[in-house]
């Protein structure tokens, strides 16, 4: 039972902070210079046209 506790304890405080840095960090990537032309490609990429 003290396993759980330890792992519950870790999960409560380092665990989210983990996931709000990585949070934060998604969405600075998203939003940094230049990401817009590189969104803007790839959401062409289902409408091109592949076959020869």
């Amino acid at each position: 039972m003290e396993t759980y506790t330890a792992m519950r304890h870790f999960a409560d405080s380092w665990g989210l902070l983990a996931m709000a840095v990585f949070f934060v960090g998604a969405v600075l990537f998203t939003l940094r210079p230049g990401s817009r032309k590189q969104a803007d490609a790839a959401a062409r990429i289902p409408l091109e046209d592949d076959t020869p």
